[in-house]
């Protein structure tokens, strides 16, 4: 990670990047009464969907902190996996500060997909896709995708839903542990972010397993 910090905190940690340890797919949502189980130690109040409510003044302090300010901390308080590197910065110098929102994406399965448009369908979507996660988001958010370092086709937003990802969340910013397309009208609008690579392909072969889940912050050799 370069000098210019990410700092993500909420959703299921307290990190410089989004991080905590690998768990069995999910598909969709943790229920409300799991998300706060695993969020117990969280003082704050919470959305309805019961994920953390970090509270804007904590994540404007947060703003004024470097990584390594914030590094020196985590690992006092037992969080030693919070640190991902090697990331493109689509603003250098501008700090990416926000609360987490989680989305996890895994390779196409047919008999999964099946799984997953069938409880789309219950809840009154056509289809479960990037955009429906997209329209979950809050103000103040930042999404946090992991697309397990796919480049093809691993493109979870382009010029279009990156600018709707601003208007949405105002001060967040994206993190893909994957791709981006549209480099060249994304680099003209004002939200930081940090991806993998840019690619000129659309999203594909892929499915949704998890949205507010823990995710890795990025592959491990």
């Amino acid at each position: 990670m370069t000098r210019n910090a990410a700092i993500v905190v909420g959703g299921l940690c307290l990190a410089t990047w989004m991080t905590a340890a690998p768990c069995q797919a999910q598909l969709f949502t943790l229920p409300k009464e799991q998300m706060i189980e695993l969020t117990a130690q969280n003082p704050f109040e919470r959305f309805a969907d019961g994920r953390p409510k970090v509270p804007d003044a904590l994540i404007e302090r947060t703003r004024g902190l470097s990584a390594e300010e914030v590094f020196a901390i985590l690992p006092k308080e037992g969080f030693r996996n919070q640190y991902a590197g090697d990331f493109r910065v689509l603003h250098p110098g501008t700090k990416l500060v926000g609360r987490a929102f989680t989305l996890q994406f895994m390779p196409m399965r047919p008999d999964l997909e099946g799984v997953v448009n069938t409880r789309a369908k219950a809840a009154g979507l056509d289809r479960m896709n990037n955009q429906t996660a997209i329209d979950m988001l809050q103000p103040g958010d930042v999404l946090v995708v992991d697309l397990f370092g796919q480049e093809e086709n691993g493109t979870i937003v382009g010029d279009n839903l990156f600018y709707y990802i601003m208007r949405t969340t105002k001060t967040g910013g994206l993190v893909v542990d994957g791709s981006i397309r549209d480099l060249e009208g994304i680099q003209r609008m004002d939200m930081p972010a940090y991806y993998r690579a840019a690619h000129p392909s659309a999203i594909g072969n892929v499915i949704i397993s998890g949205i507010n889940v823990p995710v890795p912050s990025a592959r491990r050799p």
